[in-house]
Order: structure tokens, then sequence, then C-alpha cells
């Protein structure tokens, strides 16, 4: 019988995470009493979508319609401001709790096909969390009997330590990033320098971003890392080759307590309506799974 549980506390050495069964949210990590990402108190609805699982699209899709092997679909304008259907299906759906410990969680959903989306889907979610952070591993398996479009992505709004957005270093390694219009829909690509989107340990300072980079400098084993730091801590996030895209956004809200107070960093293995573009679109053949992993540490 699965587990009714709403949220589960992990702990290990000096970090701490809480993750609610809602969207698989992480709702909060800390390292040694201070926070990692922008947290919301339990029990209360989540403020837009702060550190929510995103799938089976991360982002975008313009207008809600794409074409896929011939056929044309409609999903739900869940970004009526704008038009668009945005970050998937998954991340106000309630996920079953699997297996459950002191440092380490599973959660499962089952996507049944749905207008718009008439594919099957079984995701995994599992959370670790060690003296290294917390790292996160999304699988995906088609339980279908066609192929599906697939992508997805993480949702955290990162925090540097004191002080807001504007106040922090920020570490950004890529070479390129995608223009959009007024309404978020791509354009093209440009190099980030051209546009002041070059940050190699800069001051984010009042800057604007709410972009999607690629291009990115990896290690020799293919991983690629941002990085926030503040005047005596930090946090960075880092993933491996699954993701060639990131979304870095800086949080401007209208209401002065979410404006600026964090760094959307969002690695995805695909970028903005990649749905429609087809540009980095995993397609799952039926009994195919997509793998994604993450890992955020603080100091």
């Amino acid at each position: 019988m699965a587990d009714a549980t709403t949220s589960w506390t992990l702990r290990s050495g000096p970090y701490e995470a809480a993750v609610d069964a809602v969207g698989a949210t992480l709702r909060r990590l800390a390292h040694a009493g201070r926070d990692l990402v922008v947290p919301f108190p339990e029990g209360t609805v989540r403020p837009m979508y702060r550190g929510a699982i995103v799938a089976p699209w991360p982002n975008r899709v313009v207008a809600g319609r794409y074409r896929f092997e011939g056929d044309d679909f409609q999903l739900a304008l869940t970004e009526p401001e704008r038009g668009h259907a945005l970050h998937g299906l998954v991340n106000w759906v309630r996920w079953q709790g699997v297996e459950a410990g002191e440092d380490r969680l599973l959660l499962r959903h089952h996507l049944v096909p749905q207008a718009g989306y008439p594919f099957a889907l079984a995701l995994e979610v599992e959370y670790t969390l060690t003296g290294a952070g917390l790292t996160t591993r999304l699988t995906a398996h088609n339980t279908g009997t066609r192929n599906a479009p697939y992508g997805c992505c993480p949702h955290p709004y990162l925090v540097a330590g004191p002080g807001r957005v504007d106040d922090w270093l920020l570490t950004l390694p890529a070479d390129r990033v995608l223009e959009t219009t007024e309404l978020l829909v791509p354009t093209g690509l440009r190099p980030a320098a051209e546009l002041g989107f070059d940050f190699d340990r800069r001051r984010i300072g009042e800057l604007g971003i709410d972009h999607a980079f690629t291009g990115l400098h990896r290690d020799r084993d293919g991983g690629a890392t941002v990085r926030v730091e503040a005047a005596d801590t930090g946090v960075e996030l880092s993933w491996g080759a699954w993701a060639p895209w990131v979304q870095v956004h800086t949080a401007d809200r209208p209401e002065p307590e979410n404006d600026r107070v964090g760094l959307a960093v969002e690695p995805m293995s695909c970028p903005p309506d990649a749905f429609n573009s087809g540009t980095d679109l995993v397609v799952l053949a039926p009994g195919q799974a997509h793998e994604a992993g993450w890992t955020i540490r603080g100091w």
C-alpha cells in the first residue's frame, strides 16, 4: 500500500531537507541551519513552482499547441497571461511515497494519457542526502504503446546567503543564450556576452534574467555547475550531460516577499518550446527510460 504521508524530512550531517508529496517538491534545504533554497511553510500552497519537479516538458509549449509524429495536440493553457502551457503536468499532482528513510526518499507518480498528452509515463524521484549535499534523480519510463515526447527539469530557487539576488555573485558557465519575445516565445540564440549575460563570478546587480542558456562549459566527467555566492557563504547546483540547457531567473515578482529573494536555476533536458522546435527533445519509445540527476551543495 502506498505511503499516504504528505511531507518528509531528511537529515545527514549538516544538511536537512523537507520534501512535499505535491509536485515531489523540495520545500526546504538547509546547510548548518542556513537555507540553500527559498523555503515555504509546511501545509501552505506552494508559491509559484518553487522547488517542484517539472515533467514531461520543462518551461513552455507556446500556445499549448504542438505536432508530434503526424498528430496535432492542444494542451491546457496553464500560463494564461502569456497564453502558454507551462512546466508540464506533474508539479501539482500528489506523488506517492514508496520508500522513506533518514537520508533517502523515493516517490512515484503514474502519468495517465490525457487530452493534449495521450502518453503513459511512470515517474520516480529519488532524493538522497549525504555530507556532500542533496542529490535528486528523476526517472521516466514510457509504459504506453507509442512513442512519447519528453523533457524535464527541477525548479529550485537558490539562496547564496544574506541579502537578495542583487547582492550575490553568479558563476554561469554558458556561451549562448536563447532570446525571446515579450511573451517569452523563443526567437534564436545569441552569444551570452552580447546581452551582458556572461557571468564569471560576477555580481548580478539589478539585471533581470529569465533566459535559457546553452553552450555549457563542462568538467572532464561531463558535468556543469552554476554557483551563487554571498560574502562568506554560497550554494551550487551541478548536473550531468543529460541537460544541455539551464534556465536562470532572477525571480522578479510584484509581491515584495517574493521579489528577487532567490535565483531560479533549472537544468533542462531541452529548451523552451522543444515540443515544437524538436531541439534536444527526448523521444521515449515504449519501454524506454530517461534519467536525470542533479546535486545542490552549500558551504
